[in-house]
Parts: structure tokens; sequence; C-alpha cells
């Protein structure tokens, strides 16, 4: 395979140096990049540049200077800020040549809003939805139910509400700010499939995992499951949303029945773990894009996964 450049951004977060962490095994140069002074990138990337943060005006010249002075070949998103605006802007950067890792744009757009979300799911006459509201009636479900940002991913800013008192804290926002939605009772574990598309919204690869999640939302212990009666779900959205490339769907379940907590239209922060079973989107990503290879379903390990707090040291050089 001839090596290319690959940039992947948010390096210092858990997505971003597992996707670094995903393309070791190609011949690649991998630049990472970061608006931390401190982290631990440079473990997994050749190159560690410092970027603006995605809002700063001088965020895309900065994006499509670090492209054109490094002959970049792909950029992955490892942030959801960093997707939308490359999805906005994606003709500008694509203009110096480089592939963007990116989903669909209607997907993204619809992802980003929850409400708009439900409403295409309703629309479409999607059966396995979870019943949503931005009216702030405390009637409308029995409690307990939950409030949600209309626009984020992960659980952050999750509230479970239970009473009165707790509901009317957050009441105001509803609507603008918040959805309603009906409690989905999993003993805290999700299942999340994450499925890659071909240009026409094939779906040629996937892995399920049910999963526990951390404090800070993302993926703590997860085991691989394998589940067909979900495929004609995660299809039935494809033919919906019309994903493309690496894309990732969350569920629970109720009384037997799948409900789809949300779709994550990118790279999402159990790569590393899939990777380890078996199935590296990351790899498929480049191989797919750049090369042109076609990807079929890779062999998928059964097992556990359990994250951990590991260490970065940095020692100063005056002192070895």
């Amino acid at each position: 395979m001839k090596k290319y450049t690959v940039l992947v951004s948010g390096a210092s977060g858990i997505v971003g140096y597992g996707i670094l962490r995903s393309l070791k095994c190609l011949n690649c140069t991998l630049i990472g990049t970061t608006i931390y002074d401190d982290s631990p990138a440079d473990c997994f990337a050749d190159v560690v540049e410092k970027a603006p943060i995605t809002k700063d005006k001088n965020y895309l010249p900065w994006l499509i200077d670090m492209i054109n002075k490094y002959h970049v070949n792909m950029v992955i998103p490892a942030i959801e800020d960093d997707m939308s605006v490359w999805s906005q802007n994606r003709t500008e950067i694509e203009r110096t040549g480089t592939k963007i890792l990116i989903n669909n744009c209607e997907l993204i757009e619809y992802c980003l809003d929850k409400w708009d979300f439900y409403n295409k799911l309703k629309k479409e006459g999607f059966e396995y939805c979870i019943r949503t509201s931005i009216k702030a009636d405390i009637n409308q479900f029995d409690l307990p139910f939950v409030l949600k940002p209309r626009c984020g991913y992960s659980s952050k800013g999750f509230v479970k509400i239970e009473d009165q008192g707790t509901f009317d804290k957050y009441k105001n926002g509803i609507g603008k700010e918040l959805i309603m939605q009906e409690y989905i009772d999993g003993d805290d574990e999700e299942y999340t499939i994450s499925a890659f598309f071909d240009q026409n919204s094939n779906r040629k690869a996937y892995i399920a995992m049910r999963r526990k999640l951390s404090k800070l939302g993302f993926t703590e212990i997860a085991q691989v499951v394998f589940l067909q009666d979900i495929l004609e779900i995660i299809d039935e959205l494809a033919n919906i949303f019309k994903p493309i490339g690496p894309t990732n769907f969350q569920f629970r379940k109720q009384n037997g029945r799948w409900k789809l907590l949300e779709i994550n239209p990118r790279i999402s922060s159990s790569t590393s773990i899939r990777t380890a079973f078996g199935y590296n989107e990351s790899k498929m990503s480049v191989e797919y894009f750049l090369e042109g290879k076609e990807i079929n379903q890779p062999l998928i390990r059964a097992g556990k996964a359990i994250r951990y707090t590991e260490d970065y040291i940095l020692y100063d050089s005056n002192n070895i």
C-alpha cells in the first residue's frame, strides 16, 4: 500500500488516540492535532500540532495550512465540533486534495439535533424510536423520564426526572435547549453497533457490543455480542439516512424490544476496543476511501474489554 499521511483531530481524547492507535498497523504518517499543551498524543502520532479551538475564526485557515504543510491525504474528526465544521466547509477543505472521513451531510445535521432526528424517524414510520417531546408538561410520560440536551452526544447533560421538584428546575429549558424522553430501563447497559457503509450506503461490515458507560459517557466495559435480529433495523436506518463510512448506532432494550438511543455519524469512543476484537474501522476507511479496496466482514473475536487509567510519563532530559 502507498504511504499516506493521515491527520486526526482531537488527538488528546479517547476517540482521537483510539483512531491513531488503530492506524499504527498501516504504512501511514500520523499527524495528531490537539488544543492542549500537555497530552498523550505524542505516544500515538508521528507529529503533534497544537490547534486553535474549532470555533475560532482562524481555525479553518489553520486546518487548511496543516493539510498543505504535511500533504495530508485524509483527515479524520474525533470530536463533534470538528465533524460539524468540516461538514459545513467540506468543499473548501477538499479543494486541498485531501479526503475528509465524514458521513452524509444530511445525517450529520439530523444527528446534531435530537428533536429533528426524532421527527425524521416518526415521519419515516420507524418503529423503534423512543417517545420524545418538547412540551414542558410533566404528565406526558410516566415517572421516571429523562431530559437530554437537544444537541450533543453520549450521556452528557442527561437528567433523570423522578419528581416535580427536579422537573421544575429544568422545565424552562425544555424545547429550546432540552427534550423530554421516555426512560428506557436497561440496567445501565447499552448496545453499541458500529457499521461500515460504502458510497452507496450498503452495509459492508459491523460489530456489536453490550457496554456499560463511565460517568463521562464513554464506554467503560464492553462485551462482544452476536446479534442477528438487529441487522434488519440497522439496514432500515441506512435506507432512511444513507450513511457513508463508519457509523455508530446505540440501542437499549425494553421488554425484549429494541429502542434506538441515537446515531453517532463518525468513529466513536469504543474504536480502540473494536480494533482489538478484529474490527478496525480506521484501517477500513483508509483502505476503502484512499485505496479503493473492497470491504468485507472481518472475523470478530469474542471477549470482554475493561478500560482503566494509564500514566504517560515525561522525564526531564537533564535528570536522565
